[in-house]
């Protein structure tokens, strides 16, 4: 009955000895050899002959059939052909195991068949009762994981070569720590990071890599996998951990698959815009184990919005912002009941007399020495926008009627300065001023500024014999 199990098992079985190979080791401890490792790794052959002192009593029908011999005389006959040298590694650790004791040894390996297929395989072997101190009898079963590990190859080949970065990741100490949390009676995640911001940071740590491909090696300017994982903190760091919050509040929510955009930097200090998905993968829900991550590069997208965005809200010309950015900003701070807030609207001077006579090249250049002086007289925080052809505002939230006038005075100063650095046509700039009170609305406030500075322009509309000068 024994031998009927043996003989018709449904995987592959070997009864071998070990004997040879046990007295070679009692040799080698009476040689004092303490460390095999270290013994092997000076004596590299010594895996060889360990491999030709096996000695195959028996296999079985499935045996046969698995490395596809004819009889168990051709298969025994045959055997220098089936352990060939890919088997040497898995081999060497199957002697380390014999060394430190162990009875019972399972591992991946590479056999072949007899027509020369090599065989991915998963060996189990265990020395059997009444041989521990000989190992006379040992019994080996070896299943053919060749489709498995040919799956698995392909994997990880479409995972290296995807043309996207891809990261393998294990959230699963972040996962306890949340489950710290929840225990401690943290229940709203987003208020604690508030109260401890250090915290995002700690999670930050928590995170580690297990795998990344080559596109992500290419993207972040890495010479190997090595060099990137020894620099992950270059390249998760600063405006990172805003979208890095947003991820732990989505995670801590259940939401277990996210799509999100950031910033990370490559190993040469650049930043890239990335758009982040984030999926923990199935059947690892209550560990975060296994993550994968696809980093996109937007960069260039983000770029093109941003290039679009601006040429929606600024004049081309002086580089200000224009009329339908000043309308929404005035929206804003009216809808805010901001106040006070001061207005400073400004009119070039001869703007139209300087087309007519200089041509429109000079007048362009005054309109951009008009706003170079705007700029330099102005508070950080001011909106200043050309809303017509020589037509400014400038608006000063928090600002009073003391700082306003003040502005002014700085702006009439740098005009003079300005007139004396440039040649050619004249730089006059009228200029009226309001601030907006409970009182005073901040569009009525607009109009007051408006009708100052036409005051202010006609006590100026004098002749000046530089005003059409030749540049």
């Amino acid at each position: 009955m024994t031998d009927d199990l043996f003989e018709y098992a449904p995987i592959s079985l070997w009864e071998e000895d070990f004997s040879a190979i046990k007295r070679s080791f009692d040799r080698l401890r009476a040689q004092g050899v303490h460390d095999l490792a270290k013994h092997l790794d000076r004596h590299p052959d010594l895996v060889d002959a360990c491999m030709q002192q096996m000695v195959v009593r028996r296999v079985n029908q499935e045996t046969l059939t698995m490395f596809g011999a004819g009889s168990q005389e051709e298969l025994l006959a045959n055997l220098h052909n089936i352990f060939r040298a890919e088997m040497q590694p898995h081999f060497r650790a199957e002697l380390l195991s014999l060394w430190a004791g162990e009875r019972s040894w399972a591992g991946e390996g590479v056999n072949h068949t007899l027509a020369g297929d090599a065989l991915d395989i998963l060996l189990h072997w265990r020395i059997l009762p009444g041989a521990e101190e000989s190992w006379a009898r040992v019994l080996v079963a070896i299943e053919n994981i060749t489709a498995r590990k040919r799956a698995e190859r392909r994997l990880r080949d479409l995972f290296e070569a995807a043309p996207i970065s891809l990261w393998e990741e294990d959230y699963s100490a972040l996962y306890r720590y949340f489950a710290d949390l929840r225990q401690q009676g943290v229940e709203d995640l987003a208020a604690f990071l508030t109260a401890h911001p250090e915290a995002v940071v700690h999670c930050m740590t928590l995170i580690r890599v297990t795998d990344a491909n080559q596109k992500t090696l290419d993207l972040l300017g890495a010479e190997s996998k090595m060099q990137l994982f020894a620099n992950l903190d270059r390249v998760f760091r600063d405006e990172m951990q805003a979208h890095f919050e947003q991820e732990l509040l989505d995670l801590w929510r259940g939401n277990l698959a996210y799509t999100r955009e950031g910033v990370n930097y490559t190993l040469h200090g650049a930043a890239l815009n990335i758009q982040l998905d984030l999926r923990v993968m199935p059947g690892h829900e209550r560990d975060f184990g296994w993550v994968l991550v696809a980093l996109q590069d937007i960069t260039a997208r983000k770029k093109a919005e941003e290039y679009l965005y601006y040429l929606g809200t600024h004049d081309v010309l002086t580089g200000l912002h224009n009329r339908a950015y000043f309308q929404e900003t005035l929206l804003r701070l009216q809808r805010m009941g901001a106040a006070p807030v001061s207005v400073i609207v400004a009119d070039l001077n001869n703007l139209k007399d300087v087309n007519d006579n200089l041509g429109h090249e000079a007048g362009d250049k005054l309109l951009r020495r008009a706003a170079e002086v705007l700029k330099a007289g102005c508070p950080a925080n001011a909106i200043i926008a050309r809303i017509g052809g020589d037509e400014f505002v400038l608006l000063l939230p928090d600002a009073d009627a003391i700082v306003a006038e003040s502005t002014v005075q700085r702006i009439r100063a740098l005009i003079e300065v300005n007139n004396r650095f440039y040649r050619g046509a004249v730089l006059s700039i009228a200029l009226g001023l309001a601030t907006s009170t409970p009182d005073l609305p901040l569009e009525r406030a607009i109009r007051a500024a408006d009708d100052a500075m036409y005051q202010d322009k006609q006590a100026r509309a004098k002749p000046n014999s530089r005003q059409l000068a030749a540049p």
